[in-house]
């Protein structure tokens, strides 16, 4: 077969019938001849009324849409908000997954057709049952650009991820903020490499010194800040990667370290430097992610302790010499300090490069996770592995196989109809056709599979499926350059992308297997033997396969637990209800997970009691300590070491066309040569990009007092510039208002005198408790005195009650106070009663802290001036496509709006996540990005 057999040189153009091979024959893997998926579930009519959290306003609603009943109410209000289309309140408005998913499949089914990706007709009809069926089942979704617009009168739209190209030219420079604002517009992010842009140690034809890239990144930064703030849903994702030999690279390294340094003092001086805060535009860089991009040379100079010469862009010469272990401290000082920059391995990533003969991979997308050619895009799509997952704790691997392919075909075709924001973006994807399969919901695989995140057999299990979707994916891609043609530019680029397949059958022959993952290996090792035998003789359809993405809004919209290869958040989340309300259950996976284990129903049924009410595992009655790991999580009680991040990455990375988005969490106490290690190790595990972030290291969460910048940085350099800030006492006058309370707790009797400065605000208290002279007597003295002063420098209230409210200790028990009726000790019925007299609402309402009328006005406007408890249980049995909710898990309290909220909770500390810019409620992790389980924006692909 030729080249041009088959193929599509442009939107709706393609060969004639007659010139190619019949095309595919489509089994069923899911339907039933005669049966339409429509049909084989239970719908019902819901109303989607979401509100902002923090004020209470409606910002979108639409009432009687109709789901499946198995759907949950988050998926629901997801998919209404973001994917419906035509204007609220109008006729044509979709309100109904069926008119949503017929929308998309549709133009997937006739452009099938048109282009000659099917054998006969009902090949096509068996498709498009099959694809609305897994939509409809939640295994898979297209990413949110397809269900934005396909279908729609707008451009067929359909990639998230983008790479731009910029060089050495005003020109250049200037359409690179051109062609991002108008990525940004569309709700997608970019990213690009400005190593093509001569330094500022450079000369200009004209004789005058360059201005560097760096100086250049001021302006696209502005750009793409302004763009944000003229109302788009999300924060403009992009990023920004300088080679490491660029002789700008201690600059470009130190900008965002700089920033966030005098982010500190603004925030010190009385400045409202909060996300979204109106001082925060002062400052620069704060737009995009920054990454080095490190070459094999310069990490081996790093281990051997060598200089590394940084290079001219316009003749490569060597005009400065530095210490590449010096250099590289310097990219770990400033991730230490302000979580960038990240890490791309060049050499990896060009040895995996199945077109290099077009062009070096030089960019990534915002996320890290598609890596090709410059002006080009990816078409991403994942599985929710968690549908595999049988009753009998087997993984479906044909399922998943037949699964795979089918996507991957459907992918495909819908380069076929795409348009793009750019001419050369559309030429290069067309020539290309570079897709992105992947996946969401590992973590909860592992756990429902009793499996810790971060052991050799849950890296097993990980690796053989990846293993085989990749496999799978570009077995059909060989499949299809049999029917349609192979991709324009393989011909050029043929013994590159025949080795590298080669490289991925190879890794897949060095997984090492037990006995949950040896089936799936099987399979994956029949796969990229059939996929290696169709290629050599057709070639491929795609240079590009698989990735693993974020899954944002698309993993809420499949009801996914966690997002693609991330571990589970916590062991209890935050669910809505039907009808309105919320509540904290303890994730479904932990009862599957201990039944898989060997744990008899009694024996679960008293451990996930025991983690609804405490939020982790330790101590939990009748779990084995070696099970502690299964239940390892990404925040709580027992979080997954750095390392074991890494170490699951480069698992599944051997098995992937581009590379992963996940940030490697790090603790507050993680030192310099900590994060030097995890740069070090990922490079050597054969990584293609890499970024850690250090817990508590960015402005807006607790700092740590007393800390220079060498002994927590553990170097000579000082890469931040440390402000020593001194507090000033603000004392009371001489005559003060003040109120004294009388208490009891637990049968104790005591006094709290509160002192307040004349403006307002509490200035001092005082704490009588036993007889004068004893020891309680003093201690509280002390204690009082204590607080008192620290408020005077400036100590707001809200951090000691946030500390002292729900410490436990005697006496403790009911109280005369009719706001706070059981307090668990003196210390928590003090600062609760600090709270309501001193605190304004809003301030309460984050840590808890309600008046009785408060909680009574809240419950009558939830449920009703009379609580129907039968009502409320069947709501919940009707939310729930599983078990009913486990024992112990108990309802939310009002103030949470997420899952990250109720662990803020649990845990006793803030969380470093945004807050969403639509709704205001706390996002959660999402691979390198963030996701609002509110309303589901992100802040990168989804």
């Amino acid at each position: 077969m030729t080249e041009t057999v088959g193929t599509t040189s442009g939107r709706g153009k393609k060969a004639p019938r007659a010139s190619r091979p019949a095309g595919l024959t489509i089994e069923r893997i899911h339907t039933t001849a005669g049966v339409h998926p429509y049909d084989e579930v239970t719908w019902e009519r819901r109303d989607v009324v979401m509100t902002n959290w923090r004020d209470g306003t409606i910002n979108f609603e639409q009432r009687g849409v109709e789901f499946p009943s198995s759907w949950s109410v988050n998926a629901t209000n997801i998919v209404t908000s973001k994917y419906f289309r035509g204007a609220v309140g109008a006729v044509e408005r979709e309100s109904s997954l069926r008119q949503l998913i017929d929308r998309v499949v549709g133009v997937y089914h006739r452009s099938g057709l048109e282009n000659g990706y099917f054998a006969t007709d009902d090949d096509a009809e068996v498709f498009a049952h099959e694809l609305t069926w897994m939509l409809l089942h939640q295994v898979f979704s297209f990413n949110s650009p397809v269900w934005f617009n396909v279908g729609t009168t707008s451009p067929q739209q359909v990639s998230a991820c983008f790479i731009l190209a910029v060089d050495d030219t005003m020109e250049s420079i200037l359409n690179w903020y051109r062609e991002e604002g108008l990525i940004f517009k569309g709700g997608s992010g970019a990213g690009l490499n400005l190593s093509r842009i001569r330094s500022s140690k450079e000369l200009l034809s004209s004789g005058g010194t360059a201005s560097g890239p760096v100086s250049f990144m001021r302006g696209a930064d502005a750009s793409a800040g302004t763009i944000k703030s003229g109302g788009a849903t999300r924060r403009a994702a992009k990023m920004v990667v300088l080679d490491v030999d660029h002789p700008d690279i201690e600059e470009f390294v130190e900008t965002k370290a700089k920033e966030e340094a005098k982010v500190r003092v603004l925030r010190d001086a009385g400045f409202d430097m909060d996300l979204g805060g109106a001082d925060i535009t002062s400052v620069q860089y704060q737009n995009a992610n920054n990454s080095v991009r490190v070459t094999d040379e310069f990490m081996r100079a790093v281990e051997a302790g060598t200089d590394f010469g940084l290079r001219a862009r316009m003749t490569g010469e060597v005009i400065e010499s530095v210490d590449a272990k010096k250099l590289f401290r310097g990219i770990a000082e400033a991730a230490w300090a302000c979580a960038d920059p990240g890490i791309q391995y060049d050499g990896t990533i060009n040895d995996w490069h199945t077109t290099p003969e077009s062009g070096r991979i030089s960019a990534s997308n915002p996320c890290s996770e598609y890596m090709h050619l410059d002006n080009s895009s990816c078409n991403l799509a994942s599985l929710n592995l968690l549908t595999f997952l049988g009753d009998d704790g087997q993984f479906d691997a044909a399922r998943f196989q037949k699964s795979v392919e089918l996507i991957i075909t459907a992918m495909d075709i819908s380069i076929c109809f795409a348009d793009f924001p750019t001419d050369p973006i559309g030429e290069t994807t067309r020539a290309f056709r570079q897709l992105g399969i992947g996946y969401a919901n590992l973590g909860a695989l592992l756990m429902a599979t009793g499996h810790a995140y971060d052991s050799e057999g849950g890296r097993s299990l990980a690796a053989a499926i990846t293993s085989l979707m990749t496999g799978a994916s570009y077995k059909r891609s060989a499949e299809l350059a049999g029917v349609v043609g192979p991709y324009e530019g393989y011909a050029r680029n043929a013994s590159a992308h025949q080795r590298v397949m080669r490289k991925h059958a190879a890794a897949n022959d060095d997984v090492r297997t037990f006995p949950a993952s040896s089936g799936i290996h099987k399979l994956a090792t029949i796969a990229w033997k059939d996929c290696l035998a169709t290629g050599e003789r057709n070639g491929w359809r795609n240079a590009q396969a698989s990735v693993l993405a974020p899954t944002g809004t698309i993993g809420l919209m499949m009801d996914c637990d966690t997002t693609g290869i991330e571990p589970d958040l916590a062991l209890v989340k935050f669910k809505k209800l039907v009808g309105g309300g919320s509540m904290q259950i303890v994730n479904q996976t932990v009862p599957r997970a201990l039944t898989k284990l060997g744990y008899q129903p009694e024996q679960a049924e008293a451990i996930v009691e025991y983690v609804g009410e405490h939020g982790h595992v330790v101590n939990a009655p009748g779990l084995h300590p070696e099970h502690y790991e299964v239940f390892d999580c990404a925040m709580g009680e027992r979080v997954i070491a750095a390392m074991g991040h890494v170490r699951m990455m480069a698992a599944v990375q051997p098995f992937l066309s581009g590379a992963i988005s996940k940030t490697v969490n790090m603790p507050e106490t993680a030192t310099v040569e900590d994060v030097e290690r995890v740069y070090l190790e990922g490079w050597k595990l054969g990584l293609k990009a890499l970024a850690i972030y250090r817990d508590n290291c960015k402005v807006g969460q607790p700092l740590s007092a007393g800390k220079s910048a060498k002994s927590s940085g553990g170097g000579e350099k000082e890469t931040v510039t440390v402000v020593e800030q001194r507090p000033i006492r603000r004392r009371l006058p001489k005559k003060r208002p003040s109120e004294t309370v009388s208490f009891t707790v637990g049968g104790a009797e005591g006094y709290l005198t509160a002192g307040s400065y004349p403006d307002d605000g509490l200035g001092e208290i005082f704490v009588k408790l036993g007889k004068q002279g004893s020891t309680l007597s003093g201690v509280m003295d002390a204690f009082s005195m204590s607080i008192s002063v620290g408020l005077q420098y400036g100590i707001p209230l809200e951090f000691y009650v946030s500390k002292f409210s729900n410490l436990r200790f005697e006496p403790a028990g009911m109280t005369d106070d009719p706001d706070v009726r059981i307090a668990t000790s003196v210390l928590d019925y003090l600062f609760r009663r600090l709270a309501l007299d001193h605190l304004p609402y809003e301030k309460r309402a984050q840590l808890g802290i309600f008046s009785a009328d408060e909680r009574t006005a809240q419950v009558a406007d939830q449920y009703g001036e009379t609580v129907d408890v039968e009502g409320l249980r069947q709501g919940v049995e009707t939310e729930h496509t599983g078990p009913v909710t486990p024992a112990g898990a108990s309802k939310a309290p009002v103030e949470v709006g997420s899952s990250t909220e109720l662990l803020e909770l649990r845990m006793g500390k803030a969380a470093d996540a945004p807050l969403c810019m639509t709704c205001g409620t706390k996002m959660r992790p999402a691979g390198s990005c963030y996701l609002c389980e509110g309303c589901g924006s992100t802040s990168g692909c989804s």
